[in-house]
C-alpha cells in the first residue's frame, strides 16, 4: 500500500461516475452558438465532434451507457494511448500484470458510478476493465519512472471585480508535467457527460481515458488542483481525493455547497484545490487533517506551495514562489482589462520571460512543460483549451451541457 500511496501522492490525473438507466436526451448543437464544432460520429446516443485540433465527445444516458459511448467514440485513441503507456512502463521494468495489479488496488475504492463508466468503456473499446484502470492512472507511472519526485507542477489564476472589464470571473489553470508524458497531448479530448439521473452535466479536459484534473459543470462550477509540494499521506486507506471531483461536480451547483463538500472530504494526500463559479473563486490548502480557504480582492493565484502562514512550513521552492508572484504581478499590470483573451496572453508567457508557463523548462536533467492550459468563464460556460505547442481552441459548453 505504501507504493500506491506514493504513486497517488505524485498526482496527475481524475475520473467519472455511474447510476440509473433512463432514456437518452437528444444532443443538438446549434451552429450559431458552436460554429467551430464539426460533427464526426454517433454511437448509441453519444456524439463525437471536432473543434480545431481537438475531439469533443458528448455522452448521454446512464453511467454505463456513457462509458459505452466513450469507449466506441474514442476507441482508436484509447488503444493507442494504452499501448504507449504499457510500452513505456515495460521499458522501465514493470510487467503488464504488475501494472494491472496496481490498477485493481487503486480503483477498488472508486464509487460505483465511476466503475460503471469503466465497465461501459470495456464493452466497446476492446480493452478490459483492468486496462481502462491502467489508462486512468498510467501516466502517473510514466511520470514516476522519468522523474521520481517532480518538483514543478500546476498553477491557477482567477480574476474578477475590478480586474475584469465587466466584473465577471475569469479562470485559468496550467497542468504542468515532465516532458516524458508530453506524448499524451496527442490524445486529448473534451468530454461532456450528461447523466439522465438528474445530476449536473460535467465536462472534463484530459488525455483520453486519463483521470481528469480539470472539471466544469452545467451550473458554472470549476474545479482543478495543484500539487501541494508537501509530503502528507493519510494514516489509513482513503478514497483517492481527485476521483471525488466527479461526485462534487455531479451533485453540487453553487459555491456554498462546493465549499461544504470540499471541507467535509478529507483527502488521501495533501492537495491545493482551485475552485470558481460565476460569483467568486477560492483556493483550498488541504492537508489530510486540516483545510484552509484563501480568496482575494479580485484576484487569487496558486502554484505548488501553501501560502497561508499559519501552516508554519519551510520556504517554498523557488520555481513555485516565482510562478505565484509572476501571476499576481501580471494580473496587477493588466488590472481592469483581463477578459478571456488577456488571460490567455498572461498564461502564454514562459516562466523564463516573467510568466508561469513551463516551456520545455529544464530542472536538473528533466524538462517540464504546461501539458495543457485552460481559460474558462463560468458565467457563460465558455471554454478555451490548448495543449503544449498547439493553438487555443474555443468551445461553448452551454449548448453541450443541454
Amino acid at each position: 500500500m505504501k507504493l500506491i500511496t506514493f504513486i497517488i501522492a505524485l498526482s496527475l490525473l481524475t475520473i467519472p461516475a455511474a447510476a440509473l438507466s433512463l432514456p437518452h436526451m437528444e444532443i443538438f448543437t446549434p451552429p450559431a452558438t458552436n460554429p467551430d464544432l464539426m460533427h464526426v460520429a454517433s454511437f448509441e446516443g453519444g456524439e463525437r465532434f471536432q473543434a480545431g485540433d481537438y475531439p469533443v465527445i458528448v455522452l448521454t444516458g446512464s453511467y454505463r451507457e456513457m462509458g459505452r459511448q466513450y469507449g466506441a467514440l474514442m476507441k482508436t485513441e484509447l488503444n493507442d494511448e494504452y499501448t504507449f503507456i504499457l510500452d513505456s512502463l515495460e521499458k522501465q521494468g514493470y510487467t503488464r500484470e504488475q501494472v494491472r495489479g496496481y490498477g485493481r488496488e487503486i480503483t477498488a475504492y472508486y464509487p460505483l458510478r465511476v466503475r460503471e463508466i469503466f465497465a461501459g468503456m470495456a464493452e466497446t473499446s476492446g480493452l478490459t476493465e483492468d486496462d481502462v484502470a491502467v489508462l486512468w492512472y498510467g501516466a502517473i507511472f510514466e511520470l514516476m519512472a522519468a522523474s521520481p519526485v517532480p518538483p514543478p507542477s500546476c498553477s491557477y489564476l482567477a480574476t474578477w471585480g475590478e480586474y475584469t472589464p465587466d466584473g465577471s470571473v475569469i479562470v485559468s489553470r496550467n497542468w504542468d508535467l515532465d516532458d516524458a508524458v508530453l506524448p499524451l497531448t496527442r490524445w486529448y479530448v473534451l468530454s461532456v457527460y450528461r447523466p439522465t439521473d438528474g445530476s449536473n452535466a460535467v465536462a472534463t479536459w484530459s488525455p483520453a481515458g486519463v483521470r481528469p484534473e480539470t472539471w466544469m459543470n452545467s451550473a458554472g462550477l470549476f474545479i482543478a488542483n495543484d500539487n501541494a509540494g508537501i509530503s502528507d499521506a493519510a494514516p489509513e486507506t482513503r478514497p483517492e481525493f481527485i476521483t471525488e471531483y466527479f461526485r462534487f461536480m455531479l451533485d453540487y451547483s453553487d459555491l456554498k455547497g462546493l465549499d461544504a463538500v470540499i471541507r467535509g472530504t478529507n483527502p488521501d494526500v495533501g492537495w491545493i484545490v482551485d475552485v470558481a463559479a460565476p460569483d467568486g473563486a477560492y483556493v483550498y490548502e488541504k492537508m489530510t487533517n486540516r483545510t484552509l480557504q484563501r480568496t482575494g480582492n479580485g484576484v487569487i493565484a496558486a502554484a505548488n506551495h501553501f501560502v497561508d502562514p499559519s501552516w508554519g512550513l519551510p520556504e517554498p521552492p523557488e520555481h513555485s514562489l516565482l510562478r505565484y508572484n509572476n501571476l499576481l504581478r501580471q494580473a496587477g499590470e493588466a488590472r481592469g482589462s483581463i477578459d478571456a483573451g488577456r488571460m490567455m496572453q498572461i498564461r502564454d508567457v514562459c516562466m523564463e520571460n516573467g510568466g508561469s508557463k513551463f516551456c520545455h523548462t529544464v530542472f536538473g536533467s528533466n524538462a517540464y512543460s504546461s501539458n495543457h492550459q485552460v481559460v474558462y468563464v463560468p458565467g457563460t460556460r465558455t471554454l478555451w483549451m490548448t495543449v503544449m505547442d498547439k493553438e487555443w481552441q474555443k468551445v461553448e459548453l452551454g449548448p453541450l451541457f443541454g
